[in-house]
């Protein structure tokens, strides 16, 4: 397996998917902190996942990246 960069981030290319650390809070909603990123194979059947940092506890939820780059 190779730490080359472009496998798992093509150049130029956005993520598809978000990946964020979910900590449950009793009576509150979820706090969520981004840690990654995802991007979609090409033949869409899975996915490169990078992340920041692993979390411990909670749980690591994709979302499709919404966020917009003005």
């Amino acid at each position: 397996m190779s730490n080359n960069t472009t496998e798992t981030k093509p150049a130029g290319k956005s993520p598809t998917h978000i990946a964020y650390h979910v900590r449950e809070r009793e009576g509150q909603k979820g706090f969520w902190t981004r840690i990654g990123a995802a991007w979609a194979h090409t033949d869409g059947k899975g996915f490169n996942i990078q992340l920041e940092v692993a979390p411990l506890d909670g749980r690591i939820s994709l979302r499709v990246d919404s966020e917009k780059n003005d």
